[in-house]
């Protein structure tokens, strides 16, 4: 049996912020579908950035996370909900199984721990009303049509009750049990479906199931987004980049911490040593021997290390590693945090550019990947990627050179409508260079949806003019 591979196929965004709906296929093109790289550019303001945070809310359900407060506000002022709905292909040998999952995002007004009655005890929170999770599947002899797994949105458990009696048999002896796992999922903002709770009552049933072959059908689904979610999806933000000008630098890492082990982010300073378990700082000396290989071809003569600056205790009371990152150039070694923040932010996100390149699995949403990377150096590694990378990266910029190195079915276009923010580029010929057809278009309209909001010199201008009018008025 070949290694499973999960991929993002497509996305749609209801009531998010400022995207009152946008739909997304991340794969158009086959000179594409190796890496499935997708580049949004757009307007500022235009939703950009939406697409990446529904992505990172994707990830947080899946991990079982609960969802941060501020991401109530994430939800259209003109609607009671946000809605999310997103489509993966898992491929396990000759079957492709298409998976969609569905949520709804509302607000719910709560009292806090405070034990007085004013106005500030109540805070407003994210919670997840709704899931819904279905599938359908290929293979070369057959094709079962899409099937709902689970529908949340319902005063029991969750419906079909089939499913249900599959997955946890027809003794209900612990239905209220359930039924408080629901509700305190949803009182702390998480995810039902993939809770720590859930998984946990489906695992117990392995023993007792009476219709194993169905079972262990959803069970595989079910723990191949898990282990998407945990392992194999990351998100950049842009307050990840945002660290570098904090003397803190974010690195990518897998850190066995239990029998699936975890990658995540651990922030190292910069301007000072760090004292960390010694599992840790092996694990990062792995992941910057990785890195040097390839930042030394990228900025060539540049690599870095961890400098080892002796033993010190925990507050557990086991030894840990003081170290400090440095960087090595013409045999002078310096703190990094003296190097520039477009270094620090290749090399904060290098070794998840790696993980693209090799794993078909991974996927890495980046808003505002071009902050700080001399533009020549993005186009040619975003090409690099596209041409031999396995896995996917989706990207937000602004820099346009990723436009010239790109075919055009690894790009896509906001616009300036609301109701359908995302588009791809038509009647694009492969003799155009796609960043001079997208400035052409920006001028002359012609897309089906308006892609730039025009400006007018003339009236910034006069804007500016008459600010500084004010002001200096207003001084006097």
């Amino acid at each position: 049996m070949n290694t499973p591979i999960v991929r993002l196929e497509e996305i749609t965004i209801k009531n998010l912020k400022n995207v009152e709906y946008g739909h997304i296929k991340l794969n158009v093109d086959k000179k594409c579908s190796s890496s499935n790289l997708l580049g949004l550019y757009g307007q500022n303001g235009s939703g950009k950035t939406v697409l990446i945070n529904a992505i990172d809310i994707l990830k947080q359900l899946l991990m079982g996370q609960r969802l941060p407060d501020h991401l109530v506000d994430y939800i259209n002022i003109n609607s009671d909900l946000a809605e999310l709905s997103f489509e993966f292909s898992l491929q396990i040998d000759d079957d492709n199984i298409h998976v969609y999952y569905d949520v709804e995002l509302a607000r719910n007004k709560v009292t806090s721990d405070s034990n007085t009655d004013n106005i500030d005890s109540i805070k407003t929170i994210p919670i997840v009303k709704k899931e819904v999770l279905q599938y359908r599947m290929e293979n070369r002899t057959t094709s079962i049509r899409k099937n709902i797994i689970a529908n949340t949105d319902t005063t029991e458990v969750f419906v079909p009750k089939s499913k249900f009696e599959i997955l946890f048999g027809k003794h209900y002896d612990d239905m209220t049990d359930f039924l408080v796992d629901k509700r305190l999922c949803q009182a702390t903002s998480r995810s039902f479906l993939f809770s720590s709770l859930f998984l946990k009552r489906l695992n117990s049933r392995q023993e007792f199931i009476e219709n194993t072959s169905e079972y262990n059908f959803i069970f595989m689904i079910i723990h191949m987004l898990v282990k998407y979610g945990n392992h194999d999806l990351f998100v950049v933000l842009t307050s990840h980049s945002g660290l570098h000008s904090l003397n803190v630098l974010p690195l990518e890492i897998n850190v066995q911490q239990d029998d699936m082990g975890r990658i995540g982010t651990i922030t190292l300073p910069l301007d000072k040593p760090v004292t960390l378990p010694i599992p840790i700082v092996d694990e990062i000396h792995n992941i910057i021997s990785m890195m040097n290989l390839v930042l030394s071809e990228i900025i060539p003569g540049l690599r870095i290390s961890a400098s080892d600056l002796g033993v010190e205790l925990l507050e557990n009371g086991e030894n840990g590693k003081r170290l400090m990152l440095v960087s090595n150039k013409n045999d002078k070694s310096i703190p990094l945090k003296y190097e520039s923040e477009g270094i620090r932010k290749i090399i904060s996100i290098l070794s998840l550019l790696i993980a693209v390149y090799n794993r078909p699995s991974v996927t890495i949403a980046v808003d505002e990947l071009d902050a700080g990377i001399f533009e020549y150096l993005l186009g040619e590694l975003l090409r690099i990627i596209a041409e031999k990378g396995k896995g996917q990266l989706i990207f937000t910029s602004h820099n346009l050179r990723p436009l010239e190195t790109l075919d055009k079915g690894c790009i896509a276009f906001t616009t300036t409508n609301p109701n359908n923010r995302y588009i791809r580029p038509k009647n694009v010929k492969s003799s155009n260079n796609l960043r001079d057809f997208y400035y052409r278009d920006i001028t002359l309209g012609e897309q089906a949806e308006e892609v730039y909001k025009p400006t007018q010199n003339a009236e910034i201008s006069y804007a500016f003019k008459k600010a500084g009018v004010y002001m200096w008025h207003e001084k006097k």
